[in-house]
């Protein structure tokens, strides 16, 4: 009997049991010795009654030990179930039963197991490596006991146009394979060292424990050689069984993921959400192979049993709820997003302009009429339909703004293939991070791009946008091109240039997603944010209606996504001459430039770019200050925008209502309010005329069909409530309610759990209150809320009072300490910048603390940096989490460097 000491396991948990084999490759009635961890008799001696049954599998090379928070979970009297985590056979301290076990063997062993065990209904399967294989195998074989599987880095295909993984690869070599399995412990010691962090050494000691001899290392051996790496093998055909048995299982399933895995990479995920489209998923960025020990899966896995219903079995998972709260529209009031497009091609303005590049040297390099941009998109649609692209096919879009993303991305839609929009602005980490955790089917890419997909090993077929010569093609894996795909009689036999385009067919619903948007990334890794259709032309109906812009209307997008929402709002749009991943390179001469090409009336720029665009305000001659002085509408989003900078910019567009629209990615806009309201809320504020005024900034209230309320902040600075408020003066979590506030996160169910928590309402993470005028006033993100011994500190209020000293152009505040005794910091940035990084000058903190004092903000400590640490999409949004490491490490003495 096993009675060793294990971290993390009660010792009441390990038990052995004999099981007859009833199959192959033992002689039937063979007695086999299996140890598992088992809570059901501890949970029945406690006189606890579980909701049903864990059967949790795991792989090679390690035991049941993987599964011990599980165990710890199902044991806790407020939900009891029984976990029964097996060592399979030959493995963990299971008999060593001298005989080749393949994938349909262990598949049936695991049956004779749970016979002997009399398990019986509901058992939900957990697997992880090639566990997971084999506890899918048990599930499929055992429909009538079965309520639901849950999946962890694991795999049930292997392409045949792919290899398996190079570490899998490496331990199959003949050379390689019998020293490094069974000879040596090395198979061990590299699959502990795929731990993100690594493994404490007691855990480490704990998963070699049972493998400590060759002798007991036969079966890791084994393991690996009954992978099925092609159609030659053994074992291929059980796994292909398992594999097309997915597609008919329809009982709810859970994914937990750690993309950080050389072996069960994104692929495999991908080709699992293809076989079981009904799973939850969610990826845990930084977590690898063993997700189990590098993140908190019991705690996801336990919230998902309790929204299942054990009784369920073999019924499909029922479909999420919109999280707008908000009526759907039926299908004969939708427009899809390019309705206005098709009327603009149609109508009077089809020969006119509909999008134009400029270039450096302020002229239009390219541009399009309406009836130019309708075909085109029409023959790529088409084209793509014929290269076999259609609904649900994800396609990754890395094309700089302007006409070739604006023609890809109709065209895409128009199909019913889901663009993924993952700009260059996320930085190379952040982008390669995001397009894996899509994969998308197909990318579209420049060259520079398709360079980058082949170098990092981005997945999905790859199409140049330009023709490329033949051996550039071969290298970068290039099938085809935009340039090929798009010509007239091309995609179809038969179709001569003149023809007019067809409609494509095999459009999505309104219902269906069409896009997957990502967030900037500037509080962590960036989401992935789906819209179905009918999501995406309610935020181009909210745009229209809250600012005016209708056909007719000429767009200066500074700002990618507004340059790709043009022809949906029938708008003229330009894109200025600028880096995309840089928006404080728009210099006022390419801003007026653009305006000029298209005698502009509304211009879209984030606040880096405006400051950008005040700063090299010398560079105008007098045509560009004419021309600026024609724009009606400016819109500046992605941070909040000083009154100041506005003010310098009303300069520079004097005719312009210049208005802040607040939104993110999930929901833009939420709420508006123009210069002149802001001035008006200070002023109110100022002369103690206006309850719940000042700290923060005044975004105004919200636009046409949404609804806003806040979740009060407790002391620790967390907004645990369920219950929204919209009083005066009460800081809190952000809620927003809309039709076109996003589906979900992608492949990211725990955080769309979290942000969805309240029905109808998504969950923001920012942090404000309301006046008594109904007005949000933001103050900053709930993860920056800085948790002082007198209460919870929110950043903006302070920052915006801070900047508006002469000498400061930017400013943050974080907290350093432990949290409920954080000692308040601001870092700011000066103008001049400071040579270095470290502690203010005395002069400089004390004006800093009396301007921080006004917002009612005690500043304990002022440090300068030569720049703030910015996100690359919005050149605005400071990474406050980073400073606070970076604060920590200054003021105990350490060497300041770069934050």
């Amino acid at each position: 009997m096993v009675t060793a000491a294990w971290p993390g396991v009660d010792p009441e948990w390990s038990r052995e049991v004999q099981v007859p084999s009833t199959s192959a490759p033992d002689a039937p009635g063979t007695a086999r010795r299996w140890h598992i961890l088992d809570n059901g008799p501890q949970l029945a001696a406690k006189g606890l009654a579980p909701a049903g049954t864990l059967l949790c599998v795991h792989g090679n090379p390690t035991w049941s030990y993987l599964w011990r928070a599980l165990l710890a979970a199902g044991s806790d009297p407020a939900h009891p179930w029984r976990v029964v985590a097996v060592d399979q056979l030959d493995m963990g301290y299971s008999e060593r039963t001298g005989t080749f076990r393949r994938l349909a063997d262990r598949i049936n062993d695991l049956g004779d197991l749970t016979a002997a065990l009399g398990l019986d209904g509901p058992v939900v399967t957990v697997g992880h490596d090639w566990g997971g294989a084999i506890s899918l195998g048990w599930a499929l074989a055992h429909r009538n006991q079965l309520s639901g599987v849950v999946l962890t880095n694991t795999a049930v295909h292997q392409p045949a146009a792919s290899k398996i993984p190079p570490a899998l690869r490496l331990a199959l070599h003949p050379a390689v394979h019998q020293w490094g399995t069974v000879t040596s412990d090395s198979f061990l010691r590299v699959t502990h060292s795929l731990a993100h962090p690594p493994l404490p050494g007691d855990i480490r000691a704990a998963y070699m424990a049972p493998y400590r001899g060759a002798a007991r290392r036969a079966g890791v051996g084994n393991f690996v050689a009954d992978i099925p790496v092609d159609g030659t093998h053994p074992s291929f055909a059980a796994l292909t069984g398992v594999a097309e048995g997915l597609r008919g299982l329809d009982v709810p399933a859970l994914m937990l993921w750690g993309p950080r895995d050389p072996i069960f990479s994104d692929r495999y995920l991908k080709d699992l959400v293809e076989r079981l489209p009904h799973a939850q998923v969610h990826r845990f960025e930084g977590a690898g192979h063993l997700v189990a020990e590098d993140r908190d899966i019991a705690s996801p896995i336990f919230q998902w049993l309790a929204a299942l219903d054990p009784a369920a079995a073999a019924r499909p998972a029922p479909a999420a709820e919109p999280a707008t709260g908000a009526e759907p529209l039926d299908a004969a009031e939708f427009r899809p997003l390019w309705a206005l497009l098709d009327e603009q091609a149609a109508g009077p303005a089809g020969t006119g302009m509909a999008v134009a590049e400029m270039a450096a040297d302020g002229s239009t390099s390219r541009q399009l009429s309406w009836q130019q941009l309708d075909r085109k998109i029409l023959d790529l649609a088409a084209g793509l339909a014929a290269a076999g692209v259609g609904p649900g096919n994800r396609v990754s879009l890395m094309v700089p703004p302007g006409v070739d993303l604006t023609v890809a991305l109709y065209a895409c839609l128009r199909l019913g293939a889901v663009v993924v929009v993952a700009d260059a602005g996320l930085g190379t980490a952040g982008l390669s991070r995001a397009v894996r955790g899509a994969t998308p089917d197909v990318i579209i890419g420049i060259d520079r791009a398709l360079a980058a997909a082949s170098v990092l090993g981005w997945p999905g077929r790859r199409i140049s946008v330009r023709d490329l010569p033949a051996a550039r093609r071969r290298i970068l894996g290039v099938e085809t091109s935009l340039d090929a795909l798009g010509r007239p009689g091309t995609a179809r036999p038969g179709r001569h240039p003149g023809q007019a385009p067809e409609k494509p067919a095999g459009q999505a619903g309104p219902d269906a997603p069409a896009a997957v948007l990502f967030t900037s990334g500037s509080t962590g890794p960036a989401k992935g944010v789906v819209y179905t259709h009918r999501q995406l032309a309610a935020m181009r109906d909210t745009v229209a209606s809250t600012f005016g812009i209708r056909p007719g209307s000429r767009l200066v997008a500074g700002f990618a996504p507004f340059a790709l929402l043009g022809p949906a709002l029938g708008a003229v749009s330009v894109t200025p001459d600028m880096d995309v991943t840089a928006p404080r390179t728009l210099t006022a001469r390419a801003l007026a430039a653009a305006a000029a090409a298209i005698d502009a009336t509304v211009v879209f720029a984030s606040p880096a770019a405006l400051r950008n665009v005040v700063d090299t305000r010398d560079g105008l001659d007098e045509a560009g200050l004419k021309v600026l002085a024609r724009v009606e509408l400016l819109l500046s989003a992605g941070a909040p925008v000083p009154e100041p900078l506005l003010a310098a910019v009303q300069q520079l567009v004097p005719a312009a209502s210049l208005r802040t629209p607040y939104g993110m990615t999930e929901a833009l806009p939420v709420t508006d309010i123009s210069l002149e309201q802001i001035r008006g809320a200070d002023a109110e504020t100022a002369a103690g005329n206006l309850q719940g005024g000042g700290n923060g900034v005044c975004v105004g209230k919200p636009v046409h069909g949404a609804r806003l309320a806040v979740i009060p902040l407790d002391a620790d600075g967390t907004a645990p409530g369920t219950m929204p408020v919209t009083d005066p003066g009460v800081t809190g979590e952000i809620l927003v309610s809309a039709p076109h506030v996003k589906d979900s996160y992608d492949r990211l169910w725990l955080t769309q759990q979290a942000s969805a928590g309240l029905p109808g309402w998504h969950r923001t993470g920012d942090v404000g209150h309301f006046d008594a005028a109904g007005r949000l006033w933001v103050e900053g993100r709930l993860a920056h809320v800085v948790t002082a011994p007198g209460g919870p500190v929110t950043p903006v209020g302070a920052e915006q009072a801070i900047e508006r000293l002469e000498d400061i152009r930017l400013a943050a505040v974080t907290g350093v300490g432990p949290a409920g005794t954080q000692a308040v910091v601001a870092v700011v940035e000066t103008v001049p910048p400071a040579r270095r990084a470290g502690p203010a000058a005395p002069a400089l903190a004390g004006s800093v603390r009396a301007a921080a004092r006004t917002a009612g903000v005690e500043i304990s400590a002022v440090l300068v940096v030569p720049a703030q640490p910015t996100d690359i999409r919005h050149n605005a949004k400071i990474d406050r989490t980073r400073l606070s490491r970076w604060a920590s490490r200054v003021l105990a003495g350490g060497r300041p460097g770069t934050p």
